[in-house]
């Protein structure tokens, strides 16, 4: 058994079954990647994968649970090669960090540019998705951190600590009927149609919940993962915006009103996720406080530290009155 043989594996289940996606992305050939696993599947005496003649439809039953015992040998080798790294080199290496357009966008551009100016030798990748997308590939030992609003707390392989809240706003072209809606009300909004985030999104839930605590169905008409395609519909007229409050600029969104509705929603908390198992760089340390300065060393390492829930409830009421001040 060889681990290439279980890269394989795994990037042949990532990219859908297709082969010869999964050769390109690992820069080898389709044959290659289809005879590695044959011979990896002859040695252990069973098929990991299904096929209809050539082509990989499915995972068998024993082949579950091989995808889940080959994305964890390689995520513990990834950390094997940290753990030297560190020794041999504590200031340059890698951090592949998975996150949304609006986290990418809004929040992280002034972390990344105060980290880089300290680890100049660090290559930083990110990598965008849903939320889910976004913890699995955490989950999997694929990224170093996983950075969202949603999904992050149901995957319990994860150490997930709060960043900062946030809350939203009304997004309308400039002379709007709500521009003079004082105070501004759901029953308002709900009489125009909505164009915001897809839902599992940015705090989308939140959102759905206000609505419905209050009897109402707005309409929906048009929804995107992207702030910056919610606010162009937005001035072609579609609906009224709701979006994140960080993803609107006054003097770049010339044209585009937005109104306060933190009053309306209840705040969000962005989190930072990463695998309990994960070995954590002098770097990762710095770059989780550079993001978010609560997150001490100290305060990350206690995180890891705990294992009941209990423990992990101390942590979050430790950080609440910082997040207080951080929400909208």
């Amino acid at each position: 058994m060889k681990l290439t043989q279980l890269r394989y594996i795994v990037e042949v289940v990532r990219r859908g079954l297709n082969v010869s996606a999964a050769a390109d992305a690992l820069y080898t050939s389709q044959p290659g990647v289809s005879k590695q696993i044959r011979m990896l599947e002859e040695e252990l005496g069973v098929p990991i994968f299904e096929r209809s003649g050539k082509h990989f439809t499915g995972l068998t039953r024993p082949g579950h649970q091989i995808l889940a015992a080959a994305e964890r040998t390689l995520a513990e080798t990834r950390g094997i090669q940290s753990i030297a790294a560190e020794f041999a080199d504590d200031q340059s290496g890698s951090l592949s960090i998975a996150t949304t357009h609006t986290q990418a966008r809004h929040a992280l551009p002034p972390a990344v540019q105060a980290f880089r100016a300290h680890y100049p030798a660090v290559s930083l990748h990110f990598h965008q998705g849903t939320p889910t997308q976004i913890a699995e590939m955490a989950t999997a030992g694929e990224v170093d951190f996983a950075i969202a609003t949603e999904a992050l707390e149901l995957y319990e392989d994860l150490v997930m600590l709060p960043c900062y809240r946030w809350n939203r706003s009304i997004v309308v072209p400039q002379g709007h009927p709500l521009c003079a809606c004082e105070p501004l009300t759901l029953e308002a909004i709900a009489e125009h149609p909505i164009v915001t985030y897809v839902f599992g999104f940015t705090g989308r839930s939140r959102l759905d919940a206000a609505f419905s605590a209050h009897g109402l169905t707005p309409e929906v008409v048009f929804t995107a993962t992207d702030s910056e395609v919610i606010k162009t519909y937005v001035q072609l007229g579609l609906g009224v915006g709701i979006m994140a409050s960080m993803a609107f600029d006054p003097q770049r969104d010339e044209g585009l009103v937005a109104l306060d509705a933190s009053h309306l929603f209840e705040a969000s908390t962005t989190r930072i996720g990463f695998r309990r198992s994960a070995y954590m760089r002098a770097y990762m340390f710095a770059f989780i406080e550079t993001f978010a300065p609560h997150l001490t060393p100290a305060v990350v390492q206690q995180a890891i530290e705990a294992r009941t829930p209990e423990q992990r409830e101390a942590i979050e009421r430790l950080l609440e009155p910082v997040l207080e001040s951080t929400g909208d």
